[in-house]
């Protein structure tokens, strides 16, 4: 654990086979596909087969973005119970429910020694989650998030 937050530290992860490799290819189909439909329709050929392409293309970007949002949304629970079992252990009481869970992430990142006042003071000061990392003093860097 370092004592401050890293100065090239940012929040935004990538996973670089979906977003540098799955996803621009599924969006490079659909732009393709389009074009084909395009084309198709300029010369009055059979657009049958071009709105198909279309439809596959469209029903391939739609469900990588929803894979990548389940993603999200089940590390954010997960990340919400660790901390929810952090600050019952660390206290001995439940982690104010007035908490949001882009509050909570933020807070994952405070030690031990601060974390159960930092949490008061985001409940009563209605902290962003930036104004919360910037009060962090005992860095708790986050690895396994993506």
């Amino acid at each position: 654990m370092s004592m401050k937050q890293p100065k090239t530290s940012t929040f935004l992860r990538f996973d670089w086979p979906y977003h540098f490799v799955t996803l621009p290819l599924a969006l490079v189909l659909l732009v393709c596909s389009v074009l084909l439909l395009i084309r198709t329709a300029r010369a009055d050929g059979d657009d049958g087969l071009a709105l198909l392409v279309v439809g596959f293309a469209l029903a391939l970007v739609f469900a990588l973005m929803r894979m990548r949002r389940y993603a999200t949304k089940t590390q954010d629970r997960i990340v919400r119970i660790e901390e929810q079992f952090r600050h019952y252990r660390l206290t001995g009481r439940q982690l104010d429910e007035r908490l949001s869970v882009r509050q909570i992430i933020a807070l994952r990142n405070a030690g031990d020694e601060e974390f159960p006042a930092l949490c008061e003071q985001a409940v009563e000061e209605s902290l962003e989650p930036a104004a919360i990392r910037e009060r962090i003093s005992q860095w708790r860097d986050d690895t396994m998030r993506i």
